[in-house]
């Protein structure tokens, strides 16, 4: 059977690490964005959390989520 895959890209705030030098995942975007694909049949296929650079001095992280499905 085949598969299709769903990217998304979830970043970390930009206002918190320039202000803080850091800041937090949105967590409840995470939710809902897993929420929202494991209500329509996808599954969690992988993850992966990597640092982006923001502008000159800071960097940020973002979560890169797979979804995959069997195709219908």
């Amino acid at each position: 059977m085949k598969k299709e895959y769903k990217v998304e890209i979830i970043k970390e705030g930009a206002l918190g690490t320039i202000l803080l030098g850091s800041s937090k995942l949105p967590l409840k975007k995470m939710e809902e964005v897993m929420n929202k694909y494991g209500n329509n049949g996808w599954d969690i296929a992988f993850q992966l959390i990597e640092k982006h650079r923001m502008l000159l001095f800071w960097s940020r992280e973002a979560v890169i989520i797979t979804f995959s499905r069997d195709k219908q």
